[in-house]
């Protein structure tokens, strides 16, 4: 596999996976503005797009799933297991209401 193509899979994890949570933290309320941080990151893909080169996307990608891992385990480290364990739905969500 090409750096493109582990690019296109790292990239499809991280945006799949915060489309997902975000949906499934606000199901009643779900809304466009909640997913803004999936679609700038389709919109740096796309950017990356321009220049006609698919390793640029490929490294893109992968520095986006680096950045997605690395921030969960500093919160991990930083927060704790059970902080950790109730922003991933473990728990009660972040708003305090009723799961």
């Amino acid at each position: 596999m090409t750096i493109a193509g582990i690019g296109a899979v790292c990239f499809g994890l991280v945006v799949g996976w915060i489309t997902y949570r975000t949906l499934v933290r606000q199901t009643d309320r779900a809304a466009l503005s909640d997913i803004s941080v999936a679609i700038s990151a389709v919109g740096g893909a796309a950017v990356t797009g321009l220049f006609k080169d698919a390793t640029l996307f490929g490294w893109y990608s992968i520095g986006l799933a680096a950045g997605f891992i690395s921030y969960f385990g500093l919160f991990w480290i930083v927060n704790g297991k059970t902080e950790l364990g109730e922003v991933m739905g473990g728990g009660k969500p972040a708003d305090g209401r009723d799961a």
